[in-house]
């Protein structure tokens, strides 16, 4: 667990594995993705709000969502993952809904280089979603299932990022590393990876980063 103190109040992130994290903030429980190969959902708090960044069921995962939500949790999700789930606040690209007081903006994510062997990308763009949350001026970047993109370069002072890291879906090693310099958030945590090297993406990163790997 790692905390951090926002103009909201404190935030404790937990990582759960995949691209799967739970954020808890003021009582509530707001889980990332949840994906039941990766952690017992059976164990978990009940869900108050999920984000669902798109329809691939690494991420939108109904056996994992069935054990901890019910008819008052809040899914804010893609618009292709919120055809799967009732009363989801589906999101276009740019697009914000206010949770609490807690802003949520819907920002890309997709590929450009990795795609599929038909020539379709792994991620089309404007089919997944990235989001910002905004704690009162902290802001919180996951960045969904996304290559190094120029969208990255107007993001806007960030917080705290979840950046993924594997071939061929997301990104490279190179381009973990420079989005990290395009983005340049005071914390930064790798997610949906299939290994870390943590010293050498430590000893490429721009100062003033602080890299978390748990």
């Amino acid at each position: 667990m790692t905390k951090f103190i926002t103009p909201l109040g404190q935030i404790a992130i937990i990582i759960l594995g995949h691209a799967s994290f739970l954020i808890q903030w003021q009582g509530r429980n707001i889980f990332i993705d949840p994906y039941s190969k990766v952690a017992n959902y059976a164990q978990q708090p009940h869900a108050n709000l999920v984000l669902i960044t798109h329809h691939h069921s690494d991420h939108l995962d109904k056996a994992a969502l069935a054990k901890i939500t019910d008819s008052s949790t809040v899914f804010v999700t893609s618009v292709t993952a919120g055809k799967n789930i009732k009363g989801a606040n589906a999101l276009k690209i740019g697009e914000e809904f206010n949770y609490e007081g807690i802003g949520i903006k819907a920002v890309y994510a997709y590929n450009i280089v990795q795609k599929r062997d038909d020539g379709q990308p792994f991620h089309p763009k404007g089919e997944g979603n990235g989001y910002i949350l905004n704690f009162g001026g902290f802001r919180v970047y996951i960045a969904g299932d996304t290559e190094l993109i120029p969208e990255m370069k107007s993001l806007g002072d960030i917080d705290v990022a979840f950046l993924p890291k594997n071939l061929p879906y997301t990104m490279s090693d190179e381009m973990f590393i420079e989005a990290a310099k395009t983005i340049k958030p005071k914390k930064l945590f790798p997610y949906h990876y299939f290994e870390l090297n943590t010293e050498a993406i430590k000893s490429k990163l721009p100062e003033g980063i602080t890299l978390y790997t748990e």
